[in-house]
């Protein structure tokens, strides 16, 4: 294990994350906002330990899968851990667990809050926790390997154990100007979002959190009602935006290279467009309100479903008070998720495909044993170690997933609560249904409950592996007996030297 290499990876973290936090520091500025102390003490705290960490890179920079897990793992919880300081040591969230749930929310693009009246919130809070979302959107590592060369030619493991989806590719030939590539086509469609909601009445600083939430599919809200008095200009922009952010960013992409054709046909995109449709189609019918307009009506169904699907977690209305039959279609929807490559959650469109496609082979393999059927994807064949990497993968958010209910079944809530707040942090979404509902928090559970929610969103968001790879005992007594090893070597130099002298 390669630990020079990790710790250099998380001291560049922390000094990333000193820097964006000039942004709420500037906005308490502005405001003459008391918080911002707050901010510039955790800011010059993250410069201070990641220069500690980064004056003197590893002398063997290189490492492998298993420091690329980690390395992921690993900062994603030091970032939320020094992130979530600012709220604790301002007092707006007093309670550190809390905080830490709050950050750990933001970061993962969940939305679940610990909070019951945000619009109290100081404007340089409330522009950090929405400005999470936006840094945990794309991943805080691929901005780090879109600006520096961080640890030579593995930079691949690196983005394979952050990005989400199945399958990580190269759009060129080089990670660092795939990152490039990904984070500019990720700050021009902000931006064009920020300006539509200018267009539509929404003061800057709004336009600027709600771009930020729908960016990163995050979805907090700085309004107690979310977005229901927001007008139906506002609601129909932000609820395309979810769409588009949801798609995998390879197809824009292809777009921005004029190929499209070969953006058009991107198969798990038209599956994803396709289950938004048929799943807004039956909410519209089940939920139609004669007393609404039928636009009203389309409204509030393709917003919600879009908001599920891409696990934003906006809200125009209490969809708990909706048919169960309307209920249950978002609750599938939590766990289809937006495309692979997208800064969505959930478990991803193209596994869901590649399952039905794999599971109709199988089943045809009785009709014709002799005969040989390949799963195809994307006009490809599927590899069976990719098969095999998504049955793992499914079993291992199926244990967690079982874990945390037990936990969370502590609590004593009904069952429907129980189910829908582990999927709501595990898949990133944010509001469950009953008692973590769209109207309610997470703010009443006890802190055991909140920690392995805390887990499980960060599990989500880095697609189990990373977080399971923590908790894996050898790879902990391998890095120890590594490590034992070279002070062993160490010590030999040492004595030959004296020796010679």
């Amino acid at each position: 294990m390669n630990m020079k290499s990790v710790s250099y990876i998380l001291g560049w973290i922390l000094n990333v994350e000193a820097a964006l936090m000039g942004l709420p520091l500037v906005t308490a500025v502005i405001y003459g906002e008391t918080q911002g102390i707050a901010f510039a003490a955790t800011m010059a705290l993250c410069a201070l330990v990641g220069f500690l960490l980064t004056h003197k890179r590893a002398a063997s920079p290189h490492f492998y899968a298993r420091e690329g897990f980690v390395a992921t793992a690993l900062s994603w919880i030091v970032m939320s851990v020094f992130g979530c300081l600012p709220f604790y040591l301002s007092g707006e969230i007093p309670r550190f667990v809390d905080a830490l749930f709050e950050t750990v929310s933001g970061f993962t693009t969940t939305g679940a809050s610990i909070l019951s009246d945000v619009e109290h919130m100081s404007h340089c809070c409330m522009l950090w926790r929405c400005f999470t979302h936006w840094i945990g959107g794309m991943g805080v590592l691929v901005f780090l390997l879109a600006v520096l060369p961080m640890v030579g030619g593995s930079n691949m493991h690196l983005m394979k154990a952050e990005s989400p989806g199945p399958v990580v590719g190269k759009l060129v030939p080089k990670v660092r100007y795939t990152a490039r590539i990904l984070y500019m086509l990720y700050i021009v469609l902000t931006i064009l979002e920020f300006l539509l909601l200018m267009l539509g009445g929404m003061i800057p600083f709004e336009a600027l959190c709600t771009s930020f939430g729908t960016a990163g599919t995050g979805g907090f809200g700085f309004r107690n009602d979310s977005f229901a008095s927001f007008s139906p200009y506002i609601q129909w922009v932000v609820a395309v935006f979810m769409i588009i952010f949801g798609v995998n960013f390879n197809v824009y992409f292809l777009v921005f290279m004029k190929k499209f054709k070969q953006a058009l046909s991107c198969e798990e995109m038209r599956w994803y467009l396709a289950i938004i449709a048929g799943a807004t189609l039956l909410i519209f019918m089940n939920t139609y309100d004669v007393s609404l307009t039928a636009e009203n009506n389309l409204r509030v169904s393709v917003f919600q479903v879009a908001t599920i699907i891409t696990t934003t977690g906006f809200a125009t209305t209490n969809f708990d008070l909706w048919p169960t039959f309307s209920k249950a279609i978002l609750v599938l929807l939590m766990f289809i998720g937006a495309c692979a490559g997208s800064t969505g959650g959930g478990l991803k469109v193209s596994r869901w495909v590649m399952s039905g496609k794999a599971m109709g082979s199988y089943v045809g393999s009785f009709l014709h044993p002799r005969g040989v059927r390949r799963v195809r994807f994307e006009e490809k064949d599927v590899e069976d170690s990719t098969l095999h990497a998504i049955f793992v993968y499914f079993m291992g958010v199926f244990f967690i997933f079982v874990a945390s209910m037990l936990v969370l079944a502590l609590e004593n809530m009904d069952l429907v609560s129980t189910f829908t707040a582990v999927a709501a942090t595990f898949n990133n979404i944010g509001p469950g249904l009953n008692l973590v509902g769209p109207t309610c928090n997470f703010g009443f559970l006890s802190d055991l409950s909140k920690v392995v929610l805390i887990f499980d969103m960060l599990a989500g968001r880095l697609e189990v592996f990373p977080m399971l790879m923590l908790l894996y005992p050898p790879l902990w007594r391998e890095a120890f007996s590594e490590h034992k090893r070279k002070k062993r070597r160490e010590e030999m130099m040492r004595q030959v030297g004296g020796d010679e002298r």
